[in-house]
């Protein structure tokens, strides 16, 4: 089974890790992406461990593009 969320940033969160949602963006200027949740979140674990955002809230967000760190990265 496949979770889809509709969102208007770029999310990752502990609490959707494992559950192989896509999430569809559509940011401020029209650019809109899908990615799935669990394949970004391992590409941005190290990272995000590090983060005070993940370190407290336990969820990342973007609200103007995806992260450098997967955008030529395969996320579908």
């Amino acid at each position: 089974m496949t979770n889809s969320i509709e969102s208007k940033r770029f999310v990752v969160r502990q609490s959707l890790v494992g559950k192989n949602t896509t999430i569809n963006v559509t940011f401020k200027n029209g650019k809109t992406v899908t990615y799935n949740h669990d394949k970004v979140f391992s590409l941005m674990k190290e990272k995000l461990e590090q983060m005070p955002c993940w370190i407290k809230y336990k969820s990342y967000t973007s609200s103007n593009n995806l992260p450098m760190s997967v955008r030529n990265e395969d996320i579908g």
